[in-house]
């Protein structure tokens, strides 16, 4: 059960991973996060308790702006007022991210690129420098809870990124409330996520004896390991693309030298009418 809540999530180790000093850049995006509001949403106990977890996906229901659900045998409701207040999390600021100024989307385009030329809101994030790409991962499966391939950035993740960049104000206590109000909404398939943060919520909530709790997957969670391997995965990437690039142009050259050479050696034949 705790699988089907943990296939779109990241954890952060701020304590370590803010002791990154050998990459400016990730550096940076971790503490932008922080200042954001997101350190105790996104650094919370990592511990799973799959049982309970169950529980809160089969009873869970939206009541007025409330969330309740039977963990043990007992209600409990969780309140939008609550949810921030549990995760320290910022109730004042923007909610859509469309209000994102664009004159800091279009600085954006510039800063987030690799080579500096200016990347679309909405491309592929290959396009980007390592730390962006990584924000726009977190973003994806942590915050948003997106299910599918994360190989392009959406209008919505990149002016969110930019907001977060930037420091603008943000109301993550609104937004990521709703985005769990989605996710137990039976109507809609949204992917489940939010798992440690579930837990945590119900761990403080309820005062029955949790079931046996299991610790998060590693690969889950970012820590400076995590975060040098995926620098790595994405360094070696970019290289045997920029290698094929450079192979696919040396053949288009050659391809295009030998039909030349070809033309060139197919000359006019003068025919000349021999007279007995």
């Amino acid at each position: 059960m705790a699988s089907a809540f943990i296939t779109y999530s990241y954890q952060i180790n701020f304590e370590y991973i803010l002791m990154i000093h050998d990459h400016e850049g990730m550096l940076n995006i971790f503490k932008a996060l922080e200042d954001s509001g997101l350190r105790r949403f996104l650094g919370c106990e990592s511990i799973l308790y799959e049982t309970e977890l169950g529980h809160f996906l089969d009873t869970a229901l939206i009541q007025d702006e409330d969330i309740t659900c039977v963990i043990s045998g007992k209600f409990v409701s969780i309140s939008p007022t609550l949810f921030a207040k549990v995760f320290d999390l910022p109730t004042e600021g923007i909610t859509n991210f469309s209000e994102v100024p664009k004159d800091k989307v279009y600085d954006a385009r510039s800063l987030f690129s690799q080579k500096g030329v200016k990347i679309d809101v909405h491309g592929k994030k290959k396009y980007m420098k390592h730390e962006f790409r990584l924000l726009n991962d977190i973003l994806a499966k942590a915050i948003t809870v997106k299910a599918g391939s994360f190989d392009s950035v959406t209008v919505e993740r990149f002016q969110m990124m930019t907001a977060i960049q930037y420091g603008l104000k943000v109301n993550w206590g609104k937004v990521l409330f709703n985005v769990l109000k989605d996710m137990v909404d039976r109507s809609q398939r949204k992917a489940k996520g939010f798992a440690a943060q579930i837990d945590v919520l119900l761990k403080g909530m309820t005062t029955s004896t949790m079931g046996n709790g299991v610790s998060f997957p590693s690969a889950k969670i970012l820590s400076m390991k995590t975060v040098n391997t995926y620098i790595a995965t994405n360094t070696t990437i970019d290289a045997r693309e920029e290698q094929g690039m450079i192979g696919e142009a040396t053949v288009k050259r050659k391809s295009k030298s030998i039909k030349q050479s070809s033309s060139a050696d197919i000359t006019p034949v003068k025919v000349i009418s021999e007279v007995a």
